[in-house]
């Protein structure tokens, strides 16, 4: 089967990555003295956790009391935090995960005192993979409801996680197959934003998002475009990826998300905020556009989440999303 450039693209960046990001262009950290790697897993009832010399690397947790299933801690092999789960400002905000907003009206964002939403999100059929390489292989299947009622919508998820490398870096590849469960059409709405009839300033968010740890400083957002600022105000617009690079605990890391070409209303539109104190972004699928899905029918979302030692800039980012570059 002849595939076009972009498949090819998407093929061949995890060879990229794995290959260190000396080679992307980073400069080693001064007088940094690392650890012997010493990676074990941590299985418990309702979450799996990828350890270092006893630190979270990454964990993921699917309890059934929970709202939805997400990542937290997201760390670099050392175990920096750069994750933050259910600040004080954003309690529905849980760290790396996906939420819609609204379907057919029903909010399965926000959450009520007691962490749940109007819209019920739930889960089964969890299956954790776990390998001597210290990959990981995560599928499940969620189904959302307005409570007491039958599936509205249910999703199909499967997330890859490579090993670390020997910078630290690691990836994700995240896959969510979304299909329509009633004899009627799906709508997918979000907050309107500026521009349209009720529109908010803080309107447009839906999807895989991350909430930043608030402990971080000096950050930057980038695109392969270049620098986008939203300090002041919530960006938005359409890029192949985006980066959100900080200084946690003295150490520069920071997390990149690159869109699948072929995803709906690919290249993404972009949330973000890097302004007091909401440190977040997200390639928020709807943002510009609600998207009604058929009766019946399906489309998937992918991503490649990436967790990288050392800041990035839209130099290395466009060395990921052009494939003359990749030659």
């Amino acid at each position: 089967m002849r595939m076009n450039v972009n498949d090819i693209l998407w093929r061949l960046l995890l060879l990229v990555l794995v290959g260190g990001q000396m080679a992307l262009g980073a400069d080693p950290t001064p007088n940094a003295q690392p650890q012997t790697p010493n990676l074990k897993w941590a299985k418990a009832d309702h979450s799996i956790a990828l350890t270092n010399n006893e630190k979270i690397v990454w964990q993921f947790n699917y309890a059934p009391k929970q709202s939805k299933p997400y990542f937290h801690p997201v760390s670099l092999s050392d175990g920096t935090v750069l994750t933050e789960n259910s600040p004080k400002d954003h309690p529905w905000h849980h760290a790396l995960w996906f939420s819609w907003k609204k379907i057919n009206g029903v909010n399965f964002w926000e959450e009520d005192q007691k962490g749940q939403c109007d819209g019920k999100t739930s889960w089964e059929n969890v299956k954790v993979v776990t390998n001597k390489d210290y990959s990981a292989v995560i599928t499940m299947d969620l189904n959302y409801n307005h409570r007491g009622q039958k599936p509205i919508v249910s999703e199909k998820l499967k997330i890859k996680v490579s090993p670390p490398n020997k910078d630290g870096l690691y990836t994700m590849d995240w896959s969510s197959k979304f299909k329509a469960c009633s004899k009627a059409e799906v709508l997918f709405d979000r907050t309107p934003p500026t521009g349209e009839p009720d529109g908010q300033a803080w309107g447009g968010y839906a999807g895989l998002s991350v909430r930043l740890n608030g402990k971080g400083k000096d950050w930057t957002v980038e695109t392969e475009k270049g620098p986008v600022k939203c300090d002041k105000e919530t960006y938005r617009g359409k890029a192949k990826c985006m980066d959100f690079s900080g200084v946690i605990d003295g150490q520069p890391a920071g997390i990149a998300i690159l869109d699948h070409p072929k995803n709906l209303n690919a290249p993404t539109p972009w949330y973000a905020s890097a302004g007091n104190p909401m440190k977040y972004f997200s390639p928020a699928v709807i943002c510009d556009k609600p998207y009604t899905l058929p009766a019946g029918k399906s489309f998937t979302l992918r991503y490649k989440v990436i967790i990288h030692p050392k800041k990035w800039d839209a130099g290395i980012l466009k060395i990921l999303t052009d494939p003359k570059k990749n030659k």
